[in-house]
């Protein structure tokens, strides 16, 4: 190995390591003392009923671990968005199950919360994916409660989506693990079946305190909405649990017994590791993201047995397109290709230089054909992103990129196979839509430690924002010395470069996770598992296009 592969072994090594630094930390929730604080009461923490929850030595990945990292500091933050999500398998059949936090304010509802529970409840219903709630919620944190309560996709979407799914025939069980106030006591009782714990969960549309200040009416909250209340008077709810545990065998029990799902059919044979060792992805990405290297040494190392079938290889190189297996799923991948490559393309000179991660004419039009014969063939898609763009200058215009790039972003809008996005490096302005970025569906989004979202590069954003800054300043009257204007382009880098970061779009779930690049085919090959409860039910069709 070159000095070089050693450099960025390290480097990339250290990010996988803050990862898993940074997961420690948010696994702690609202912190220990409260973590102690709701072992006194007898009641697990989210994570542990979920541990407890899902079976045994079976894979689960986790969405939303990062929502709401470094946001809300003037409310005390909100780690994790106060709600735990992971897709899991219980009694070995796949579902989604959404946990509240009562550790981090009680379980109580800010903005991110509510994005995080419809993010939740996307997944099950794009993927017809059974979906467990265990409650424990003060219900919506009013100091912020005119970003979480009446508009469309607010608190109020829950229940709709419970009444949606409900009518699709999605699996939805509720267990009501502590409170469960005001609306959101309808979420459990829009289920198909509802626990209750004895003791320590309640239901109501209001407190004892709110009953009294209201009506005058003198009652605690255990006769209000206790278990015994509202599983022997009210009819509320159909099982009374003694503890946490009870709760959660309970829910095993039913989750045994549901039949089985009509299946999408997507393509399956024996599982096989990659032949090249995947721990060599840690070497082979650079360390910088404007360096050049070979995104096919990364696929080698992501794909069974490292076998790769390439579809159009010698046409529109810089977005490689081929078949490949991922944990014994097919699928096909649309990949940026990162190194400058010889263009042969019908639109460019033989012989012309291509940069690496730029999209061209030639590869956004072999790419759409890939997405469509993928589409033809009912095969998963896989992106993997690290793209600065489409080429621009007068060539490039005068070659129709726009046209080209539109019959793209048409083709991954209107693909009607799963779809999945690893985003590995660069994530930059359109490339991100027509490498199906978030605003395109896919079934999940993951990025790397090494990735970067953003509508261009620190430095080339850096730059242009320095010169409209500079020249506001100078209107002003200002002298603008040498020092003056490094000091201006350091400052709005070092601001433009902390909204880049992965973690950043992961605490706005503007991707799914930040993971591990040793994580990517358990996320791929969970997410086929995922939608192949949900048969396809349209045609692939591309509508109206420039040719």
């Amino acid at each position: 190995m070159d000095i070089n592969f050693n450099k960025n072994e390290d480097h990339n090594k250290l990010l996988a390591s803050d990862l898993k630094q940074r997961l420690a930390k948010i696994k702690l929730g609202g912190g220990e003392k409260r973590i102690q604080k709701h072992h006194e009461k007898g009641k697990l923490t989210a994570r542990e009923r979920i541990d407890y929850l899902l079976d045994k030595d079976t894979d689960s990945i986790e969405i939303g671990a990062f929502a709401g990292e470094g946001m809300y500091k003037e409310h005390g933050g909100c780690p994790s968005g106060g709600v735990v999500v992971k897709i899991g398998y219980v009694k070995g059949k796949q579902c989604i199950v959404v946990a509240n936090d009562a550790t981090v304010k009680a379980g109580a509802w800010f903005p991110i919360t509510g994005k995080k529970n419809l993010r939740a409840q996307e997944i099950a219903i794009e993927n017809r994916l059974p979906i467990i709630y265990l409650v424990d919620s003060a219900g919506v944190y009013l100091p912020m409660q005119d970003e979480i309560f009446p508009d469309k996709e607010h608190f109020g979407r829950i229940f709709r989506n419970n009444a949606v799914m409900s009518s699709m025939g999605i699996t939805q069980i509720a267990a009501v693990m502590g409170s469960c106030v005001a609306g959101g006591a309808y979420l459990p009782i829009m289920s198909d079946e509802a626990l209750i714990v004895d003791k320590t969960g309640s239901i109501f549309l209001a407190g004892s305190y709110l009953v009294k200040a209201a009506i005058g009416e003198s009652i605690d909250n255990e006769t209000l909405g206790g278990a015994t209340t509202h599983c022997e008077i009210s009819g509320v709810t159909d099982y009374k649990a003694k503890d946490d545990k009870d709760a959660l065998d309970r829910i095993k029990n039913v989750m045994d017994k549901i039949g089985d799902f009509e299946k999408a059919g997507y393509n399956r044979t024996e599982s096989k590791s990659p032949a090249k060792d995947e721990n060599e992805i840690f070497g082979i990405l650079p360390k910088a993201r404007s360096e050049q290297y070979d995104m096919m040494e990364i696929i080698e190392r992501l794909v069974d047995n490292s076998e790769f079938d390439e579809y159009k290889a010698g046409y529109g190189q810089t977005i490689i397109t081929g078949y490949a297996r991922i944990d014994g799923w097919a699928v096909g991948i649309v990949a940026n290709q990162r190194k400058i490559v010889k263009s042969k393309g019908a639109k460019t000179k033989p012989s012309e230089m291509q940069f690496g991660g730029v999209i061209y004419s030639d590869s956004a039009d072999k790419a759409t054909r890939f997405i469509a014969n993928c589409n033809q063939k009912k095969i998963p898609l896989v992106f993997l992103q690290d793209v600065t763009g489409f080429m621009v200058g007068s060539k490039s215009e005068h070659g129709g990129i726009i046209k080209d790039g539109a019959k793209m972003v048409n083709a991954v809008s209107n693909s009607v196979v799963p779809k999945f996005t690893i985003v590995v490096g660069n994530s930059y302005g359109a490339g991100n839509y027509a490498m199906c970025g978030k605003a395109y569906d896919p079934r999940l989004i993951a990025a790397w430690p090494s990735a970067e979202l953003a509508v261009m590069s620190g430095n080339s954003a850096a730059k242009v924002l320095l010169q409209i800054e500079t020249a506001a300043l100078k209107k002003k009257g200002e002298e603008i010395t040498k020092e003056k204007e490094e000091e201006l382009f350091n400052k709005i880098k070092s601001r433009y470069d902390e909204q880049i970061s992965p973690y950043y779009a992961a605490a706005r779930i503007w991707t799914d996770a930040v993971i591990n690049p040793l994580e990517t085919r358990k996320w791929i090959s969970m997410g086929i598992d995922a939608a192949n409860h949900a048969p396809i039910e349209k045609p692939f069709n591309l509508g109206v296009i420039q040719v």
